[in-house]
């Protein structure tokens, strides 16, 4: 009897809980010149991993949470 290969399909499910900052923008539905600006602001939380700025989705959720609670 063959074996599927498992691997594949766990890997196929994995959430992200960090995203570029290209990606982040494209989730909150900005430009990435407007991620930036929040960014630079201190509106939109990031995190450093070596050379590379990436937004938590936590961060996301925060920020847009922040939104509503402005409104």
């Amino acid at each position: 009897m063959a074996r599927k290969n498992t691997t594949l399909a766990v890997v196929a499910e994995v959430v992200p809980v960090l995203y570029r900052v290209e990606e982040a923008a494209h989730a909150l539905r900005l430009s990435r010149s407007v991620t930036y600006e929040l960014i630079r602001s201190g509106r939109l939380r990031t995190v450093k991993v070596g050379a590379r700025r990436l937004v938590p989705v936590a961060a996301l959720t925060e920020y847009v949470n922040a939104l509503e609670a402005a409104a």
